[in-house]
This record gives C-alpha cells, structure tokens and sequence, in this order.
C-alpha cells in the first residue's frame, strides 16, 4: 500500500513538473509569437541634405557625378565595401582568390531582397555584370562610363562572371588587377534588381531598385529627392525614416537654412560660407581628408596646345599668377601633382616648372592670334576642388592675357558640362575628381591612360598618349607588390610632370555643415556616406 501511495505520489509530482514546464515552454512559445507578429517600430524622424545641384541620373552604373552617387550609395550596395579605407563584407560575406590573381570567388549573404520584392542571388550578380560589360547586351542601355574607365571596353579585363550556385559568383579575370576588389566597393557597381532592369531598362535612372537601407518615395522637378526606409532591409534598418536631398543653387541662403534647422547636413562649404558658420553653436564643422584633385587639362587636339613649349609657357604664367594671388583659401593647397598628398604613391618630390616670360612671348610669336583664341569650359556649380569655378577661370583668363591668348569661358550647368566634355568641345578645360578609391590607380589611370579616350566614354581629358605612361600604368595596376606598385606611379607621375598634359592646380580638405544634433556621422575620403547608421537627437 506504502509502496503504491510512493508511486502516486511520484506520478502526481511528474505530472506538477511537465504542467509547469508546459506553461513555461507555451509562454515562450507565445512570446517568441508575438516577436515575429508584432511590427518594429521606429523613430519616423527626417533629415535634410542641402546640396548645390540635382542628381542626373540614380542608376550609378550611367553616371560619374558626384550627386547623384549621395543619393545612390543610400538605395544600392555593392559586393564588398570600403569602411576606414578597408575592404569588409557587404552583399558578399567571404571571398577568395586564386594565387594567380585570376579567379575570385565570393559567397553572398543569405535571405536578401531587393525593393521590388526579388531575391538577391549569385545570377542577380551576373545579371548585373553582363549588363555593365556587355555592349551586345540589350540592357547595355546608356553610357557605363565608370565601367569603361577601369576595366576598359567588351572585351575587357573581366573575362567571366558565372554563379556557381544560388549563393556564389565566380569571377575571372584576362589578366590581376590589384585594386580589384577595392574597385568593386565603388558605388558605380551597386547591385540593381534584374527585374527592375528589365522592366525599366535605360530608365532606371529614374527608377533605381537595390537592396539598399533606402527606397526612393520621390524625385520633383525642383531636384529634391526623397528617401524612405526600407523597412525589409537584410541588415539593421536606418535609424532615420526619412532623407530628404534638397537643391539650392544659390549660395546665399543656404546657410540661414542650415542655422534655423531647415538642414541638417550641408556639403561643399565655401570659405564665406565657412566663416559665417565659424561662431555657430549649432552647427559642426567637419573636415574631410586631402583626397581630391583640381586641374586644368589642354586638349592635346588643338595643334598649339600639342606643343610642349606652349603648354609649358602655359603652366608658367598660371602658376606665378595663383601662387602670387593666393586664390585658393586656407583649406586648400596648391598641387604640384595629380595624386593627392598622404595617399601613398604619390610623388610629393615634383614641383612645377617655370620658364621665363621672355622665352614664353618668344614661343607664342609662332602662332597667329586666330590659333591663340582658346575655349575654356567650366562648370556653373561649386565643387569639392573648386568651390568657386567662375572666379578660378577668370584668373586663368587674366593670367594668359600677357602671352597674347585670349580666352572664352563657357560656363554651364553641371550636367550640360558633363556632356559637352565627352565630345571634346573645349581647348582647355577646368576638372577635378574625387577618390572614388584611395589608390593611384584611381588618379593617374583615369586622368592620363590612352584607353580612356573612347568617344562618348572620355576621362584622359587631355587626349594624351603615351607609350611608355601606358606601360606603366598598366603593370602597375597587375601586380600585387604595394613597393614595387608605388615605385611604377611615381616614374609615371615624372613622365607626366616632364610633359605637361595638365596642370594640377589644387587640393582642398571639404567642410561639411553638420546640425549639432546629428549622431554618427563619419565623414569618408570620397565624400559619399551612406546615411544608414546616423540619427537625430530630437530636442526635449
């Protein structure tokens, strides 16, 4: 009987125990429900970007600008991605390469969607690497510009780009290329939805599909464009709801806007503008690193530009006349070459040379007057390297009166400027870039590489060619050692420096306005953050 109550008892107690743990396992359960059911709520805080001008185009593989890359590094990403000027994971989470520098492989991350609802896949990639370098393609649409400058014409260095399963791409390569994986970080080779390339085709710049942090809710007529986030997002979605990219042309009242709180990041301060900000308790002021470069590029089409001793005389009388008049202000410094200073390879050891004024008037009594009447293009809107273009260029007009030349400067809209660049319809041209890779690469194969020349898809602005610049450049950019690499730049830069294609003419730190309230914001060497990881301190 004793024996019996000890069993009853036992059971009764078994039977305590699994109700409990039941109930406890149920609730977990339930709690674990109401996770997945209940909707994340977040902050639906907006900010504001001011800007100078519109983006032209929000499809990055068509365009080189550099507003239309703010807002697109915001609603695509790319494979790999640049963070402190290191390579991390992005859309791809590990790669390896082959130990001869041919075959990389990348594994994608997993449950990613782009905006449209589509799964992000290894053949997503392909899609989009056969539409960038595929001229037979029938989504070739439009000028891949980027594309062409650094991995040249079809057939070009990419030979193959395959998926070897739904989550690994295999790309293969003609020949290394050192800088290619932090090439694929650039903002140019974010990845676009098939289906939206399909369905949109050349006008995805006006409709861009990614699988970025961003959506585009909007683009008015008057430039501003209006970012929601994406709230399926495979990462953390965006602490801010709402990014708002608003155009105003004119200088003169950007700064009340930005003091009153109307914005809360303004870019491309002028020096004015930066002395007006210089008191405020608001507002940050934020500097960016040397990383750009500002110059002057002689077409080498235009027979008295083609000679050396006329660009020479050239170089001489705007150089003595910038270096006397100190038009470049404190965040600036004059550049003797076109590799930004602290960016490693670039050969600080040039400096200008001058000839005599007397030697110059000598050359130019070769020429007639009709020969000596250039065109100078400019754009309208400040950038980065020239805050202010317009009084950059009539410098340069005053500084060649002397030598009998006389200029016409053509000043246009960012957009009308880039076009008319393509076809060549300048005798000398006022141009910059920006770093889109801390490499020389970047810089001297852009500039001055005789690929670069294609019509339609131009950046050797010069037109120059060089056999020997050419050899350079190109063995620089297939070997791997940093020594041996930084040693090929710097005989490429004397070369260069000897024949004087173009005139570097300046390098300048950008400021950044920045609302007191905005956290986490980390200025890049590029200029191009995406806006994902800030926020708003809203004020009690």
């Amino acid at each position: 009987m004793i024996n019996n109550l000890k069993w009853i008892a036992l059971g009764m107690a078994i039977g305590i125990i699994m109700l409990v743990t039941t109930t406890f396992f149920q609730q977990e359960i339930n709690a674990a429900k109401n996770l997945l059911t209940t909707p994340v709520t977040y902050d639906n805080k907006t900010i504001t970007i001011g800007r100078t001008f519109d983006s032209i185009a929000l499809d990055p593989a068509v365009t080189i600008d550099q507003e239309s890359a703010r807002v697109t590094v915001n609603i695509y990403e790319t494979l790999v991605a640049m963070e402190h000027e290191r390579v991390v994971p992005a859309l791809a989470k590990s790669w390896t390469v082959s130990e001869d520098g041919l075959t990389w492989k990348f594994t994608l991350q997993d449950d990613v969607y782009f905006h449209d609802g589509s799964i992000f896949d290894a053949k997503s990639v392909t899609f989009n690497f056969n539409r960038w370098m595929d001229e037979t393609s029938p989504y070739h649409a439009g000028d891949f510009q980027y594309w062409n400058i650094i991995f040249g014409d079809f057939p070009c260095l990419i030979k193959s780009v395959q998926a070897l399963s739904d989550n690994i791409v295999e790309i293969k390569l003609n020949k290394p290329y050192a800088p290619f994986l932090s090439t694929l970080a650039m903002p140019a080779f974010g990845i676009a939805s098939p289906n939206a390339i399909v369905k949109y085709n050349e006008g995805l710049k006006f409709k861009p599909v990614g699988t970025g942090p961003y959506v585009l809710e909007s683009w008015a007529e008057d430039g501003e464009i209006t970012l929601e986030r994406n709230m399926s997002y495979w990462g953390e979605p965006a602490k801010i709801g709402t990014l708002i990219f608003k155009t105003i042309p004119e200088s003169e009242g950007r700064i009340e806007l930005l003091k009153n709180g109307d914005l809360q990041l303004l870019d491309n301060l002028t020096i004015s503008e930066i002395e007006q900000l210089s008191d405020s308790k608001n507002i940050q002021l934020v500097k960016r690193p040397f990383s750009n470069v500002g110059y002057l590029a002689m077409n080498l089409d235009n027979r008295f530009l083609a000679n050396k001793d006329v660009r020479l005389s050239i170089n001489s009388v705007i150089k003595t006349t910038l270096n006397s008049s100190c038009k470049f202000n404190s965040y600036s410094r004059h550049a003797d070459t076109f590799v930004p200073p602290g960016l490693w390879g670039s050969n600080n050891a040039l400096r200008q040379k001058y000839i005599p004024i007397d030697t110059s008037l000598a050359v130019m009594d070769n020429y007639s007057e009709a020969q000596k009447h250039l065109r100078l293009l400019v754009m309208k809107e400040p950038r980065p390297y020239f805050p202010e273009p317009m009084k950059l260029a009539k410098t340069i007009q005053r500084a060649l009166e002397p030598l009998g030349i006389e200029v016409d400067i053509i000043e246009l809209p960012w957009n009308v400027f880039m076009a008319t660049i393509q076809q060549g319809e300048y005798d000398l041209l006022l141009m910059g870039w920006i770093a889109d890779v801390m490499d020389p690469d970047n810089f001297l194969y852009t500039f001055f590489s005789s690929e670069n020349i294609s019509d339609g898809l131009v950046s050797n602005y010069s037109r120059y060619k060089n056999k020997k610049v050419d050899e350079l450049l190109t063995r620089a950019r297939q070997t791997t050692d940093l020594k041996f690499r930084e040693s090929l730049y710097r005989e490429a830069q004397e070369i260069i420096h000897d024949d004087l294609p173009a005139i570097p003419l300046v390098n300048t730190i950008t400021v950044v306005g920045v609302d007191k309230n905005i956290l986490n914001f980390v200025p890049t060497s590029s200029g191009l953050e995406p806006l994902n990881t800030i926020d708003y301190k809203m004020e009690p």
